[in-house]
């Protein structure tokens, strides 16, 4: 990559909604976030060139997402300051097996007013139930290619036995385990939507449904008693 072909610098996000404008074939963007903060470019510069998107009429709202605490909250004070847009949203990972917003980043987020539109809900297809063993890979999946590194957190017996337990309460409840982890996510008061993956178009299927489903009390609890213990946090 040039340069400017990185980061949250004023060019490279100029450049990069005008790009997104022309694939999408549209005026503007609902939302547009900043993925990852760019410790190379000042954050009144990104916050400015954010406005002025938004001014411009280009985009309706701004995020962020994989910022810690400290940098969302420093990021509204000077739009505060500055009587700039707010950003709106954040995009952090989070389900039940990662758990490690809840102390800080949630908080902050619920105080300023940011929504949160979670990745990796399903903690990488962990939560689907598709490994039951450390030592049985399914051939194709996740943990079977170049991912497998980042799945290490997760790729252990007291992880995936605990997940195993967690299978009977889906099928109490009437769901599949995947829509069950997402239920769960949504039924956090912090979370506004999730964000998912799939390969098959019955995974689409699978996990709209979730938005559905309406579980009491004592089934999202049952879920959430089996996976905290080995949850990371």
């Amino acid at each position: 990559d040039r340069p400017n072909d990185t980061g949250l610098s004023r060019k490279h996000v100029t450049e990069q909604c005008h790009h997104s404008l022309r694939r999408l074939g549209t005026d503007y963007i609902d939302l547009y976030q900043c993925h990852r903060y760019d410790e190379d470019t000042p954050l009144e510069e990104t916050c400015r060139v954010m406005d002025d998107l938004i001014r411009a009429g280009k985009v309706l709202y701004w995020g962020v997402s994989e910022w810690s605490a400290d940098q969302i909250a420093h990021a509204v004070s000077i739009c505060r300051t500055e009587g700039w847009a707010l950003p709106a949203s954040n995009q952090p990972q989070y389900s039940a097996l990662w758990r490690q917003i809840e102390d800080r980043v949630l908080p902050t987020c619920e105080d300023l007013g940011l929504g949160n539109v979670v990745w990796s809900p399903l903690a990488m297809g962990i939560l689907t139930g598709k490994y039951t063993s450390v030592d049985d890979v399914p051939e194709g999946s996740r943990a079977a290619g170049g991912d497998a590194k980042f799945m290490d957190r997760y790729f252990n017996s007291d992880v995936l036995d605990a997940v195993a337990e967690t299978k009977s309460v889906a099928d109490e409840a009437g769901c599949t385990l995947s829509q069950l982890a997402l239920a769960w996510c949504l039924r956090q008061d912090f979370v506004s939507s999730v964000i998912v993956g799939a390969t098959k178009t019955e995974h689409v299927d699978d996990n709209v449904a979730a938005a559905d489903l309406d579980l009491g009390d004592e089934v999202i609890d049952a879920f959430d008693e089996l996976l905290e213990p080995v949850a990371a946090s």
